[in-house]
């Protein structure tokens, strides 16, 4: 087992990192920045590391004062939850090359399948189906560029190659903004990510977003974990997420979960990881892979019974996956609210000191959160502050669950996006589950 980890993250998921490597017996090194020195996770690790000041280029993605704490506490491994640098395969692979165990995929895994070109080619390649599109990056060929579009069909949207987070992206509807949208795109995504190759792929009108939870260990073995429904959704940024995908049939999870399952098993996957997918008409597209622990990773873990950073720590450390496919059962439901540090109206961020934390209980009910009455929210970071997952016997039971934590719930001294939960929770389409992924703006009037 491994001995001690470097949780080289901050907020809610450097504590559920924390609390998994305590059920396990590691030790922690909490790194830190200077905003961060009272964060629930640094007051209860076993070590803690000032890595830097508030500014993340300098504190949380700066790899060699992240790596140097580890080589100061004798640490074995490097966690690096979501985010950050998390997706970095030059982390990972300095990780590795520094002597210590990186808790995720190799790096030219994540290279492979972070660059949403090739991971397009490896998805069909494995018999996944992919949304039309062009194949491979757009060249500076204009004519070839209108006869790609064509081809798939108006509308269609440009997407850059490295792009995540809902950035590098732009639907066009006709030739006459093709090329500049292009060229847009193309410039937007190499000053994000470095890296200013494009693709085009059909633009789906009213898809839903779901998407397939997958462990591997490092000796062959794979195992889905079934689905999750992300589709309510405000600029590509997810806000509640349940699982499982309301009106999936039990064929459809078992036929998509078995092509993700044999996709990452032929790029020799290792660790978690999370293939995500438009759904629309009754078919599943393939957009991109996320080779890290996922946000909303708690509902699955609600609805199999399984503890998905326990199993990164395990598969890390050498361990087997202790079971089979078969032995996966997906039992009741389980639905996510993300919680904000921000205008429930115009969704300005909103920092500060909070004056009264009360977290919700009773059945079925967890929150997964850094903060407490006191705490002080920097400005210098994503907005989220919390997670509060409902579970039950029945989607009509999980959502009632939510409903009362919700009202049960107080954050004073800052405002959260609370109330714009409720309101979800009131609409009709919500409850009768299968929205699509332009539904919250529409509601908001930003569509």
């Amino acid at each position: 087992m491994i001995e001690k980890v470097v949780i080289a993250n901050r907020g809610e998921i450097a504590l559920r990192i924390l609390r998994a490597c305590r059920e396990l017996g590691i030790k922690t090194v909490a790194v830190h920045s200077t905003a961060d020195f009272n964060t629930k996770h640094v007051l209860l690790a076993d070590e803690t590391v000032c890595i830097g000041p508030p500014q993340s280029a300098v504190s949380y993605l700066n790899m060699p004062a992240i790596i140097s704490a580890a080589e100061v506490t004798d640490a074995v491994a490097i966690h690096p939850g979501y985010g950050f640098l998390s997706e970095n395969a030059d982390f990972a692979e300095r990780v590795e090359k520094s002597g210590f165990i990186f808790v995720g995929p190799r790096a030219e895994t994540i290279r492979l399948m972070g660059d949403k070109v090739s991971a397009i080619k490896v998805m069909k390649a494995a018999g996944v189906p992919c949304v039309p599109g062009s194949d491979g990056p757009l060249g500076k060929d204009a004519d070839e560029n209108f006869r790609i579009a064509k081809e798939i069909g108006y509308p269609v949207i440009i997407k850059a190659s490295g792009g995540g987070g809902g950035r590098g992206m732009r639907v066009v509807h006709t030739d006459a903004s093709l090329l500049n949208a292009i060229g847009v795109t193309q410039s937007e995504a190499l000053a994000a990510f470095g890296n200013d190759q494009v693709y085009m792929e059909k633009f789906l009108e009213r898809p839903r977003h779901i998407e397939f939870q997958v462990l591997a260990d490092n000796y062959g073995n794979v195992v889905h974990l079934g689905e999750r429904d992300c589709s309510m959704q405000r600029r590509h940024q997810k806000v509640i997420e349940e699982a499982p995908a309301p009106g999936l049939s039990v064929k459809q999870r078992k036929t998509m979960g078995e092509r993700c399952a044999r996709a990452v098993s032929e790029v020799g996957y290792r660790s978690a990881g999370t293939l995500e997918f438009l759904y629309q008409d009754n078919e599943f597209y393939f957009i991109e892979m996320n080779t890290r622990i996922q946000v909303e990773h708690p509902v699955t873990e609600l609805v199999t019974g399984i503890d998905i950073v326990k199993a990164q720590l395990l598969i890390a450390a050498g361990e087997p996956l202790p079971y089979g496919q078969n032995d996966i059962q997906i039992r009741g439901h389980a639905v996510e609210c993300r919680i904000n540090a921000e205008d429930p109206k115009n969704f300005t961020p909103s920092p500060g000191p909070i004056r009264l934390w009360h977290s919700p209980g009773g059945p079925g009910i967890r929150v997964d959160s850094h903060v407490y009455t006191g705490y002080n929210v920097p400005p210098f970071y994503d907005s989220m502050i919390g997670k509060v997952i409902a579970y039950g016997d029945t989607r009509d039971t999980a959502i009632a669950r939510m409903r009362n934590a919700l009202a049960e719930m107080v954050v004073e001294g800052i405002k959260t996006n609370i109330p714009l939960h409720q309101e979800i929770f009131n609409h009709s389409a919500f409850k009768q589950g299968g929205t699509d992924i332009h539904y919250l703006e529409r509601r908001l009037g930003l569509k």
